[in-house]
């Protein structure tokens, strides 16, 4: 299964060279996260045409979360367990929550397409709220992995988080005064790694970023960060046979400000053993 993840801030302005990239690169599975549409907004010919099938969900022009999948989509949610809501201005735990995951299963992957929130400011309740949504992403991840060990769960998306000092290339963005790289983030970051997930992809692309903003030619300076991740459990790390940083795709006519994050998974299958003789003691 080659699966990837991609914020494409936008799928209505983008949708041809997303679907273009998704059949060039074989792409089995992709979460896409800031969809920016509605689910009856969505134009799913264009997916349905290149061979996938569809689940999206959002809520009005912000935000939204989908999956494409050349193979079925099963057993959707649109928020996982706990997940909190956010309205400014609003008190109490019973805020309405906003189009940012959405989970499936495909082949046997349980997989979450997860946009994280911004957070804005360090001072800025939405930062509060981003900290509490991480938290209670956190206890998902213990609760599942705690319930099945070998359950393969990938959660991919755009974390808004920069969790190491090599994954900031922008000099807007201050340690210790700027959101996505203050130390709480990075803990709760490290947190979901502590629950059982791992990147899977930096094993095999150890450096580069994979978000440029659009402004003071960010991306011609490289002034970048890494903010896009494929995490996934112990499962899924062990089948994860390569990975890739689709750089190029910041590129060219009206990009979206993220590039596509892919790996490559190889399960066992159960004819694995089939022409191995058996030996009898």
């Amino acid at each position: 299964m080659r699966l990837a993840t991609w914020n494409v801030n936008s799928i209505r302005a983008r949708v041809d060279r997303i679907v273009g990239f998704a059949d060039r690169e074989h792409i089995d599975v992709l979460a896409m996260q800031e969809i920016k549409c509605t689910p009856e907004q969505f134009p799913y010919e264009a997916f349905e045409a290149a061979g996938y099938h569809v689940e999206a969900h959002g809520l009005n022009q912000w935000n939204g979360v989908a999956i494409a999948s050349r193979e079925p989509i099963e057993d959707v949610e649109y928020a996982f367990p706990g997940m909190p809501g956010y309205q400014k201005g609003h008190t109490g735990d019973d805020a309405p929550q906003e189009a940012r995951a959405i989970g499936a299963t495909v082949n046997g992957v349980r997989l979450w397409s997860l946009y994280v929130p911004n957070g804005r400011s360090l001072a800025d309740p939405h930062y509060a709220y981003k900290l509490r949504w991480l938290d209670a992403l956190r206890a998902y991840t213990t609760d599942a992995l705690t319930s099945d060990p070998d359950l393969p769960l990938a959660l991919v998306g755009d974390f808004n988080i920069a969790p190491t000092d090599a994954d900031n290339g922008d000099p807007a963005v201050v340690p210790g005064a700027s959101t996505h790289v203050s130390p709480a983030e990075r803990e709760a970051f490290h947190a979901l790694e502590s629950a059982g997930l791992r990147d899977v992809v930096r094993p095999f692309v150890p450096e580069g970023f994979t978000y440029w903003d659009y402004k003071q030619l960010k991306f011609p300076r490289n002034q970048g960060m890494r903010i896009d991740f494929i995490l996934g459990s112990r499962a899924l790390a062990d089948a994860t046979a390569g990975a890739a940083i689709h750089r190029d795709e910041r590129k060219g006519v009206q990009p979206s400000d993220h590039v596509p994050v892919v790996v490559d998974l190889d399960f066992p299958s159960d004819d694995d053993d089939a022409d191995v003789p058996m030996i009898f003691g």
